[in-house]
């Protein structure tokens, strides 16, 4: 035990800083099943996964009690439980910033990465901030370093994910807009070189509605471009269309890599975005 104590004083300094975060997270994370998060394939573990038929290959695996309850020859499966490693990454664009009422979209990707890291830790996964120069471990101070990192500076203002020593075979859970045009070229990068994506697209629900009528001025959240319109309404469906569009391309681009998607608009519960994002990591 006074092993673990410097790394308890370590987490408990690290995480000070994001309290109401930390704790809504938890909260978020402690309202989905726990448990060990699974495979759900075959492989060295002790877990019990399934039974199935016998094949000419299991003769030294079968499982005598279950066949003798039919006519059919059965072998146990182990599920497999080695730890996987997770990398976490928020798009820190000005961009994320926006509300339209509601929480930003900043702070709704915050809450669904912390809540998700911490459940993949209860199950034991390893998981780390990008751009970290901390090794991923399966602890409560590997949360408390990754909540670091969203306030790190000059990571929390970069859009797209900074290099990192990602091995392949490793997973990664990216959240942002998306709309950085450089977002799709990096996907690409980091499938190739052997990394399972998870994406989930945050929306503000103005973004998709675009609920604006009359005499409307739109300012960049970089603060460099203005555009003013007479009549809002009148490009109302064109601009629809074509955030759609650019879903749709996002959308297409992840199932090519073999990558997953999940749309989140921050006028939703978090917690179906994260019972399907914690849902996806390790089927990839």
């Amino acid at each position: 035990m006074t092993g673990f104590s410097p790394l308890q004083h370590e987490a408990d300094g690290l995480s000070a800083g994001l309290p109401a975060l930390m704790v809504a997270a938890e909260r978020l994370a402690a309202s989905v099943s726990l448990g060990i998060h699974g495979r759900r394939r075959a492989g060295m573990g002790e877990s019990f996964w399934q039974f199935r038929r016998y094949q000419n290959e299991d003769a030294a695996r079968i499982d005598w009690r279950q066949s003798a309850k039919s006519q059919h020859l059965y072998v146990r499966e182990r599920e497999w439980e080695a730890a996987q490693t997770v990398w976490f990454w928020r798009d820190g664009g000005a961009g994320m910033t926006f509300s339209s009422g509601g929480p930003s979209k900043m702070e709704r990707a915050e809450l669904l990465l912390l809540s998700v890291a911490a459940l993949l830790v209860r199950g034991g996964e390893r998981v780390a901030f990008m751009g970290s120069p901390e090794r991923p471990a399966a602890s409560r101070l590997a949360l408390a370093r990754i909540a670091q990192g969203l306030l790190a500076q000059p990571l929390q203002a970069r859009t797209l994910p900074p290099p990192a020593k990602i091995t392949r075979g490793s997973e990664m859970v990216w959240l942002g807009d998306f709309l950085e045009p450089g977002a799709l070229d990096a996907m690409r990068a980091l499938a190739h070189a052997g990394v399972a994506g998870h994406l989930v697209r945050i929306i503000d629900p103005a973004e998709e509605d675009f609920p604006y009528n009359g005499r409307t001025r739109f300012d960049s959240m970089k603060g460099n471009d203005t555009i003013l319109f007479g009549r809002a309404e009148s490009v109302g469906d064109a601009y629809r269309a074509r955030f759609r569009a650019h879903g749709e391309d996002v959308a297409a681009t992840a199932l090519k890599l073999g990558w997953t998607v999940t749309s989140h608009r921050t006028d939703h519960a978090p917690l179906s975005a994260l019972i399907a994002l914690h849902a996806s990591i390790g089927k990839a």
